[in-house]
Parts: C-alpha cells; structure tokens; sequence
C-alpha cells in the first residue's frame, strides 16, 4: 500500500462513483477500477461496495479512507506552510451560509475579511439546506438547527430567537393572534421544509408547547418574506434580525412575545470536517467568524 492508493481510495469516496472519480483524476474508468482491485488485493478485503450509481465503503475501506484523509490534509498544510513563508496569507475557504443572515448579517463581516486578506478566495454559497460537505466540497457551513451532525465538528455560535410580527397596517386591519392557537387561523408567512407540516416550537419558562400550522406564504428566501410582511400579507415568523430595523422604525409590530418561538432550532452552529488538517485560510477565516459573533451579542438568527 502506498500514497497513491490511498489517495485513489479518499478520490473514489469523495466522487461517490467510479465514472466521477476516473473525471476527477483523468483516468479511464476501467483504469480506476484495476488500481481499487489491486490495492483491495494488496490489503486482502474488500474496500468498496461497487453498485452502477454508488461507491459506499466497507468498515475496513472507511478506516483506510480516513487515514489516507488526514496523510492529505498533512500533505497540504506542509506545502502550504513552504509555499507561504514571508508572502501575504493566500488560500481559498468556500463556505455556506443561509441565506438571509448571510446577507444580512455576514455579508459585512465577509467583505470586511476579504479586505484584511486579499489573497484569500472567498467562494461563498448562500443556501439554507445541509448536504454532504465533502460532495459539494463546501469547507464550512453556517446552519440553524436542532442538533449538530455526529460527523462533524460543531462550533457553537449561539442562541436562535424567532419573532411572530406584522406590518402596522396588517394588525390595524385584522389585529395580530395574541394566544399561540391563534396562529392556526391566521395567513403566517415563514420558511417551512417542502412536504412537511410546519411545527412551531413554543418555550415559556419550563412550558414547551407545538403549534402546527400551514403557511399561506412559504419561501427560503428571508429578503422575500420580509417584504411579504412589510407589504401586509400575514403574520410573519421568521428570525429576529430580519425585521429589528422596521421594528425600531415601528412599521411592523410583534407579538406572542413572552414565547420563545422555533421552527428550525434553537442555536446557530458552524460545521466543518473532523479530522481534517486545516489550510492557514481556513483557520483564520473559523477565527475571524468566532471574533465576530463573539462581538455581535446576541448573536442573531439564521434565515
């Protein structure tokens, strides 16, 4: 066994298939296929369970797929920390962030980062659903939600409050649900997972309560639905930061205040790969971030 088995191994893994990592690597497929058998013969197991769309592995592939990780990760930092030394801090961190509280939120934070370090490529995907870091070869994801993934490190970034409101002109109209049953009845405008029920989770000191509606208005687009409710379509739940400048302003009203709402969770968390040796961009980016929600309290929602 050697280096380059065990990176042919982490690249099939990585692709999900044969066909993409024969791409990926600019080989023939049957070339791939020869290099896994040979290198399952050299070990004596089975590596890879080969179906026509996947390549999962087995317990013993797995074992191997992280070693052959970290090797990678040492290998990069090492030609990092050569290629670096005395020059500016280069590297590239593609990172995903939901959607509103990216824009909203991070977006100063991020330009102000790229001016401290130019050199660094900034790849950044505004999106609001988990999927497989290492597929879509997303280096950090920002994401509310009710428990971190068990295969990823989760940095916590803090606490996650929803508010229910409406545009002034809405409550003047139709009055805004003063008791949480009353959310069943009214148009609520607010993010929801396509094909489920909406359940809003209530908390009152020890009190927890769920209320399961279904929205008149559904988007992922947290910009959207701020101007659904600005423009008086419904009773908005959505995350507090969305709409703090037209509550300071007094154009939208909140209510149902003494809950604590959720929908998606209750605390913000930053994920990244375990056991994966970090660049010196990836590092200072995870601190850069830190510093600032550490500066930013409370740390506000996702969206």
């Amino acid at each position: 066994m050697d280096l380059q088995s065990l990176t042919l191994l982490v690249e099939i893994l990585d692709a999900g298939n044969l066909s993409e990592a024969a791409r990926r690597l600019k080989m023939t497929r049957a070339n791939v296929s020869y290099h896994l058998n040979q290198l399952e013969r050299s070990v004596g197991a089975q590596l890879v369970r080969r179906t026509t769309r996947r390549a999962e592995p087995t317990e013993i592939g797995l074992r191997l797929y992280q070693h052959g990780l970290a090797i990678q990760s040492e290998l990069a930092a090492a030609r990092e920390s050569v290629t670096t030394l005395g020059q500016s801090l280069l590297g590239r961190v593609r990172l995903s962030v939901p959607s509103g509280y990216g824009q909203i939120v991070m977006s100063e934070w991020l330009i102000d980062f790229k001016r401290q370090y130019p050199g660094i490529v900034l790849d950044v995907l505004f999106e609001n659903r988990i999927e497989d870091l290492l597929r879509d070869e997303v280096d950090i994801a920002i994401r509310v939600i009710p428990e971190p993934p068990q295969n990823l490190v989760a940095r916590d970034l803090g606490p996650v409050r929803y508010v229910a409101c409406a545009s002034r002109e809405y409550a003047a109209q139709h009055g805004l649900p003063m008791q949480l049953d009353q959310l069943q009845s009214a148009p609520v405008v607010t993010a929801a997972v396509i094909g489920r029920q909406l359940r809003v989770a209530a908390y009152q000191g020890e009190e927890r309560r769920e209320v399961v509606l279904e929205p008149t208005l559904i988007s992922e687009n947290f910009l959207f639905l701020r101007q659904a409710i600005l423009a008086g379509l419904g009773i908005g739940l959505v995350p507090d930061y969305l709409m703090n400048d037209d509550v300071r302003r007094g154009d939208v009203l909140t209510t149902l205040d003494d809950w604590r709402l959720s929908i998606f969770g209750t605390q913000m968390y930053m994920l990244y790969m375990p056991n994966r040796q970090h660049t010196r961009a990836t590092r200072t980016f995870i601190d850069f971030i830190l510093a600032r929600v550490r500066g930013a309290a409370p740390v506000a929602s996702e969206g």
